[in-house]
């Protein structure tokens, strides 16, 4: 009984990290997009300010060509966050499938009475 009990807060601890690392990739996504949201607006102003729209225009103005580029750098590192967050996701999807087995499996042995008085203990703890 209590290595089923050390099984299962591996798992919960397993678990616990995949939902941290999915929400550090979330906070991460959606400060870059704010970045990405201010940069773009100082593109436009910098755009309305010349009057020059098109960057292959001789007189484009190098500071919203600049900015422009790191806007654009942005949105790459947004997109492969998007990817690692999708893997990220798929890996929590696993290990909360994998909690589930195992308290599933606890509660089959016990007769459903200890798995809910061991997770009660721990969420009082907490």
């Amino acid at each position: 009984m209590r290595s089923r009990e050390s099984q299962i807060k591996a798992y919960r601890f397993r678990r616990d990290e995949k939902q941290r690392q999915v929400n550090d990739i979330e906070a991460m996504i959606a400060d870059l997009m704010r970045k990405y949201d201010d940069l773009d607006q100082q593109v436009r102003a910098e755009e309305q300010r010349t009057g020059v729209t098109d960057p292959n225009h001789f007189n484009y103005s190098m500071s919203a060509k600049a900015t422009r580029g790191r806007r654009d750098n942005l949105m790459r590192s947004v997109n492969e966050l998007r990817e690692q967050l999708a893997v990220a996701q798929n890996s929590l999807d696993e290990a909360s499938s994998e909690l589930r087995k195992a308290e599933l499996l606890a509660e089959k042995e016990t007769g459903g009475q200890a798995p809910l008085l061991a997770e009660t203990a721990v969420h009082a703890l907490r």
